[in-house]
């Protein structure tokens, strides 16, 4: 289930790309502080590589991302990274220690695969919230009312609507 919220989330992500130009992907939010969608959805995709390209070492460090220009300018490059983000996924739950600096010092806490696989969700969909509010200046984006919500607040709605 974790894995199939995850793709619908990327998918959602998808969508979005296919409807803007690279000039409307990279243009500045003044609701963001200047932040673009292109910034926002690099963040999302490196915090999945991220989890990715640190698996096999099992120590993880998100602070240590590529920050890749080309995710945030480029939505052909940005959907290639969600295709190649999506491929990766099926990876077992193992043991993995999450490692942070924090004012000066290594922090290194345990974790796991599946739990970080959670938090990333978690995190996009936080972020395609914000970006949600960077299409309020475009009148022809649309996406799904869903997209930006948590899936506790979509379960939440349905129940008040019975």
């Amino acid at each position: 289930m974790l894995l199939k919220s995850i793709c619908r989330s990327l998918d959602e992500l998808t969508v979005l790309l296919n409807q803007l130009s690279d000039t409307e992907y990279s243009k500045s939010c003044n609701a963001l502080s200047n932040a673009t969608i292109g910034e926002h959805t690099r963040h999302i995709l490196e915090m999945f590589q991220c989890l990715q390209s640190d698996y096999d070492s099992g120590v993880l460090n998100y602070d240590k991302r590529q920050r890749n220009n080309r995710i945030q300018t480029e939505t052909e490059f940005a959907k290639q990274c969600i295709i190649d983000i999506k491929a990766g996924l099926q990876s077992e739950n193992k043991i993995m220690f999450l490692e942070q600096y924090i004012d000066g010092l290594t922090t290194r806490i345990q974790s796991n695969y599946y739990r970080e696989l959670l938090y990333n969700l978690e995190h996009c969909v936080h972020h395609q919230a914000l970006i949600k509010v960077a299409l309020l200046q475009f009148e022809n984006i649309s996406v799904d009312e869903n997209f930006g919500v948590a899936q506790s607040t979509i379960e939440y709605r349905k129940q008040c609507v019975q």
